[in-house]
């Protein structure tokens, strides 16, 4: 595979983009790194196929990105101290990400990029899903969008596999308060920046008080025309910019291993 001319082809109208006919092993010229993320700023997700990538490849591209910082609280891929194993074993029930969410939302400065490569894969399933939380915003109404300016919401952490929203009386979880609406730094394009999995309420508003429109939020970002499907396939790596990005990790391989290495590269845009 030659690291010279590549196609960009869209997977939809409003989000993500496949990258064919590039070597991420192999990328020398500063060109190229500026349309790959110039790409990714457009499309909110890119994809590449057929990769043969070392772990220091994948980190390598990471820091092309930004600074690496990893996921606390998830398993570290043997040997490295920078990928996050995402990992599910035949006998486990759940799978890490089987929930709309974006990546951290709990933190002070949520990651802004996140690089998953396939390691193993299972037979059948183990899609991504994506939506456009840039598009899904641009959708509302002016009266909507007037309502959500100026909103914050508090995002929790919980366990790795959701149930956030219940859980904001337990003592120790990290917690952070950020815009409902984000603008994205490099285009000024605007975004929902709510987290299905960890958004517990608008600051200043009750739990109940937020349900209503936290619900119709949620709902309205769900619409098929906001998103697209990614088929892994070994070698498969897709990199999506989580200020303005859900994805769910769809649960359907049952008694099946997967096994993904993940980077999060840090936030330029929360203080």
């Amino acid at each position: 595979m030659s690291p010279g001319p590549f196609e960009i082809r869209p997977m939809t109208g409003l989000v993500g983009a496949g990258i064919h006919g590039i070597d991420l092993a192999h990328v020398e010229t500063d060109d190229t790194w500026e349309t790959l993320s110039a790409t990714l700023t457009k499309h909110g997700v890119i994809f590449f196929r057929a990769q043969n990538l070392t772990p220091a490849d994948q980190i390598a591209f990471a820091s092309r990105l930004g600074n690496i910082v990893p996921t606390a609280n998830l398993q570290k891929a043997e040997g490295q101290n920078l990928i996050d194993e995402v990992r599910k074993e035949p006998a486990d029930t759940r799978a890490l990400g089987d929930t709309w969410h974006t990546d951290q939302s709990f933190q002070a400065k949520p990651p802004r990029y996140t690089i998953l490569y396939a390691r193993e894969l299972p037979p059948f399933g183990g899609d991504t899903l994506f939506i456009s939380m840039a598009a899904a915003y641009e959708a509302l109404s002016n009266g909507m969008k007037q309502t959500l300016a100026g909103l914050r919401a508090i995002h929790l952490d919980s366990s790795p596999y959701g149930g956030t929203r219940n859980n904001e009386a337990v003592a120790g979880l990290k917690r952070s308060t950020h815009p409902v609406v984000v603008r994205l730094p490099d285009t000024g394009r605007q975004a929902l920046y709510v987290n299905p999995d960890k958004t517990v309420r608008f600051e200043g508003w009750t739990k109940e008080e937020s349900e209503g429109l936290l619900g119709y939020l949620y709902e309205h970002a769900q619409k098929p025309e906001f998103g697209c499907r990614f088929m892994w396939q070994q070698g498969s790596m897709a990199v999506w910019d989580n200020y303005q990005t859900w994805h769910y990790a769809v649960n359907d391989y049952p008694g099946n291993r997967r096994v993904m290495h993940r980077i999060t590269v840090g936030s330029t845009m929360f203080s």
